[in-house]
């Protein structure tokens, strides 16, 4: 009776060993969705956007190929400047979200095309507290708005899209007045650029920025605006 017993932990430990090894697929399928009813009012100079939807590596990932976007940092939003690194807000206990701050030419391209992209190609917005494999509130849904314009379009798209019921669940993504915003760590900004066949990148955030060359031709650009050239031209 051992023996039998033994093979069968060792194969299911194999089994499980097997099954972790294959990551979940976090790159959920695009969603083709209707372009916000209400829109920025046009704007001159560089304007701000600060989302949050999942991993930051394939959010930044995702608009570094956005035409209009001349910068995309990967950071934390919604916590303190104390908790504000990688290792601590990994708990999903300083209240931080994985964001992006999105620095944009409002005449190359509006706020409202720059929520398009993030509910249909960027993340699920439906999902709560989660992208895909990565679990806990560090990886919620969140738009941090630095204007009062832009919390009353963020709010009514998501209001439209809601009633248009183009997701087959509620919108759940957070609406709220952005803080403070600090950037990541040095490793983090250009990561999937700079590692396109790391596993998690190739199968989770690679199909993001497929999805945005076919869904969003008119503002995908091959080459992509990275932080660290952006620094180099500064």
């Amino acid at each position: 009776m051992r023996r039998p017993a033994l093979a069968f932990l060792l194969a299911a430990t194999t089994a499980l060993t097997l099954a972790l090894a294959v990551p979940s697929r976090a790159a959920e399928e695009a969603v083709v969705i209707p372009a916000p009813a209400l829109d920025a009012t046009p704007a001159s100079g560089i304007q701000t956007a600060v989302i949050a939807g999942g991993c930051f590596w394939g959010v930044q990932g995702v608009f570094q190929h956005t035409a209009g976007v001349v910068n995309a940092v990967s950071g934390y939003a919604g916590g303190t400047k104390a908790t504000a690194d990688y290792q601590t807000v990994s708990s999903g206990r300083t209240g931080h979200a994985e964001s992006v701050e999105i620095k944009y030419d409002p005449k190359k391209i509006s706020y409202g095309k720059i929520l398009q992209i993030y509910f249909s190609v960027v993340h699920d917005p439906t999902q709560l507290n989660r992208q895909g494999p990565d679990v806990g509130p560090q990886y919620r849904s969140a738009i941090f708005t630095t204007s009062d314009e832009q919390k009353k379009v963020a709010e009514a798209y998501i209001a439209q899209l809601n009633s248009a019921k183009v997701f087959n669940k509620p919108i759940v993504t957070k609406v709220g007045a952005l803080e403070a915003f600090y950037p990541a760590e040095a490793y983090h900004q250009d990561y999937l650029t700079l590692h396109p066949n790391q596993p998690y990148i190739a199968y989770n955030d690679i199909p993001k920025v497929e999805n945005l060359k076919k869904l969003f031709a008119d503002n995908y650009i091959e080459k992509p605006t990275l932080v660290n050239a952006s620094k180099a031209t500064n």
